[in-house]
């Protein structure tokens, strides 16, 4: 769409001010361009709307410039062209959608939803996009806004103006549910006052009293149980507000709903909000519960006691193995307190993990390990699983810390078991191990550095593997359709994880640099070429188009600065020559068009001398095959997107010395643009593409 000629000036400076960058000001332009165009062609027998008019208004309802904007509006002569501009939906380039009268609503200008309000044909149902503590939700009404913003005085005109009270967002957040979450008991009572469903629940079955129980807003909490909100509904995780007020830990929410009839109800993982608040540690909620006359049973207290203490024994901020044995006795005395119904534990069988570690069963068993720190912590990670479950996502994290912390001791081998479960763990929950992986990627390194001698490839090749299999489930859900999948955080999970996996093939090859040929047999060898060529075969790439080639001839390959920075630096010849011996394609492009060449010559760490290094790369591509005449997508060849005097001439070297017949006839064909689609087989086709100085082929 184009702006008239005699506006262009106007169209390119109006919009621009202190306040938008000059993306902002790209995008509000092609945006403001559209809605001027989409007037003209509803509006034809009107006076024709000049880009400025639509400009002014969009600025002036942005910085809640309330004459200014009925200003701007006035020069319109047309009701309809005006009424359509004031419901009209101005998007942002941070994903929000948002009209005039929303826009007023969030700012809280009193003033300016009134003005909207009498004088203008408002749609008050109008859904826009908006962000809300840092998420963008979709479909909120000014009503919604002006609830989740805490405007009473502009929720009370807008109810008054006959907004629909129960009007929700796509995710089916109420107003009311909005208010909730921000504590503003004013709005909530207006609310309800006016017809708000007080048992309204959103897409997950999370209703108002759950929000307000986790968010801790007792005040609120007691007046929706005081207007009929149920306190034992269930989300569709099976938690209660119960379960989000023990989690929270906010013992007065607690007490509230106790008092009006909640229950310790199980959610879908069986865990209940005594056993929620024991894992989170809070102590005064778990007496809360325990205390309470008739609602749990000996052995329910007894289970929430173990998992208090059991967590204490292995939790990162709060860690006190005195307070764990602690409540582990006491629970240990508690089971013993009748002799006549003794309370027996329900053991599992012992973890390799945990030093196939059997739980102690009574008070002399006990006794014998509370000046042995390394058992009660054994004792308590087989607590928390025999409580939780595997299947609980909340098991992993204290089996993570404790293996930390043995790597911290230097105890490698135990913590390499621990976190090798704790994946395991989470793989099997189908919970994503990026984080997981990278830590290992880091103690390889840590091991390489300070003890070497204790690093083997049967350590580094299961992680390894794992890194494929995660590499190849985040694709799978990529692909997935749900509504609940989020692409953006899996491609940044895939990131990291090709990153982590470069990590890993790099440690191997320092393995085989400090080990004598005789410590590296040839069976692991081959599972390692059969791993990495799995890397390459299922096209493991970043979401830029680099493939591990790519990254591991790149000079400003990100690298973790815990450990891996001294280990892990590029490019690297021996990574290259493993991933090229795997298969690894010394043509492929990534989404610039760029082959590993380009690469390599342009993505260049200044702070690192190595030249040689690169001569050497250099000539293994030219033997492996490289098209050193190939272009990317800016129609450079790898010499000619080299910025460096020596390397381009190296190459100028190798590619008067190696380009053939057939990449000149390539050149030919596509220098001058000959149609060739269908004429020649594919591989040919793909051939003269990679010489094409066009990104795309006629």
């Amino acid at each position: 769409m184009e702006v008239d000629g005699d506006e262009q000036d106007d169209a390119h400076t109006s919009i621009y001010d202190d306040s938008l960058d000059f993306g902002y000001f790209n995008m509000a332009h092609g945006m403001l361009v559209e809605i001027a165009e989409e007037l003209r062609e509803k509006f034809p027998n009107e006076p024709r709307i000049k880009f400025s008019q639509v400009n002014t208004i969009y600025l002036a309802a942005r910085s809640s410039q309330m004459m200014r904007f009925v200003e701007a509006l006035n020069t319109i002569s047309s009701v309809p062209m005006q009424t359509h501009l004031v419901n009209t939906n101005f998007d942002q380039p941070d994903g929000q959608s948002l009209t005039p009268l929303t826009m007023a609503a969030m700012s809280g200008n009193v003033t300016f939803v009134k003005t909207l309000l009498s004088h203008y044909d408002v749609d008050l149902e109008r859904e826009c996009n908006v962000i809300f503590d840092g998420l963008v939700v979709y479909g909120a009404t000014a009503l919604w806004v002006a609830a989740g913003m805490g405007h009473l005085q502009i929720v009370k005109m807008l109810v008054q103006a006959g907004a629909s009270i129960n009007h929700n967002t796509k995710a089916q957040s109420s107003p009311l549910r909005a208010a909730c979450y921000e504590g503003r008991l004013d709005i909530v009572e207006f609310l309800l006052e006016h017809g708000a469903d007080v048992n309204a629940t959103n897409l997950f079955n999370n209703n108002t009293l759950m929000i307000a129980a986790y968010k801790g807003h007792h005040l609120v909490v007691n007046t929706l149980l005081q207007n009929g909100s149920r306190p034992n509904d269930q989300a569709l995780c099976g938690a209660t507000a119960l379960h989000y007020a023990a989690e929270s830990g906010h013992l007065d929410v607690v007490i509230a709903l106790l008092d009006h009839g909640a229950t310790l109800q199980k959610n879908e993982a069986g865990i209940t909000p005594a056993l929620q608040a024991a894992e989170r540690l809070h102590e005064d909620v778990v007496e809360a519960f325990i205390q309470r006359p008739d609602l749990m049973s000996k052995e329910e207290q007894i289970t929430a006691l173990e998992l208090l203490g059991a967590t204490y024994a292995n939790d990162k901020t709060k860690y006190d193995v005195n307070r764990a044995y602690s409540y582990l006795m006491r629970a240990m005395q508690l089971r013993y307190s009748d002799p006549r119904h003794v309370v027996r534990k329900k053991v599992q069988q012992p973890v390799p993990a945990y030093d196939s570690w059997f739980e102690t069963e009574n008070l002399p068993e006990l006794n014998a390990i509370k000046l042995n720190h390394h058992s009660i912590h054994m004792e308590s990670l087989a607590i928390r699983e025999r409580i939780l479950g595997k299947n609980n996502p909340e098991l992993p994290q204290a089996i993570v810390y404790r293996g930390a912390v043995m790597a911290d001791q230097g105890r490698f081998e135990q913590c390499q078991v621990l976190w090798n479960y704790a994946i395991d763990l989470r793989m099997r929950n189908n919970v994503s191990v990026d984080r997981d992986l990278l830590r290992f990627a880091q103690l390889f390194a840590q091991i390489l550095r300070v003890e070497n001698h204790r690093l083997t490839l049967d350590n580094v090749l299961p992680v390894l593997i794992k890194c494929q299999q995660e590499i190849d489930n985040n694709k799978l859900k990529m692909l997935n359709d749900k509504p609940n999948t989020c692409v953006s955080l899996l491609q940044d999970q895939n990131n990291q994880n090709c990153i982590t996996a470069l990590y890993l093939i790099k440690i191997v090859t320092q393995l085989a640099r400090r080990k004598k040929d005789q410590d590296i047999n040839e069976e692991q060898i081959q599972q390692l070429f059969l791993v990495v060529r799995k890397f390459i075969q299922h096209d493991t790439r970043l979401q830029d188009g680099q493939t591990l080639l790519h990254l591991a001839v790149n000079g400003v390959t990100p690298v973790d600065e815990f450990y891996t920075n001294e280990m892990c630096k590029f490019p690297c010849y021996a990574t290259r020559l493993v991933l090229v011996h795997c298969g690894a394609s010394v043509v492929a492009v990534d989404a610039a068009r760029n082959t590993p060449l380009h690469i390599l010559v342009t993505k260049i760490n200044s702070s690192q001398d190595r030249q040689g290094e690169m001569a050497r790369i250099l000539q293994l591509f030219v033997e492996a095959g490289a098209h050193l005449d190939a272009v990317n997508a800016a129609g450079q060849t790898a010499a000619a997107a080299c910025k460096q005097a020596n390397l381009a001439n190296l190459l100028h070297g190798h590619q008067n010395a190696h380009t053939s017949l057939k990449c000149l006839a390539a050149r030919s064909i596509a220098s001058n643009r000959l149609n060739f689609r269908g004429l020649i087989p594919t591989q040919l086709e793909a051939f003269i593409q990679m010489h094409s100085v066009h990104k795309v082929l006629a």
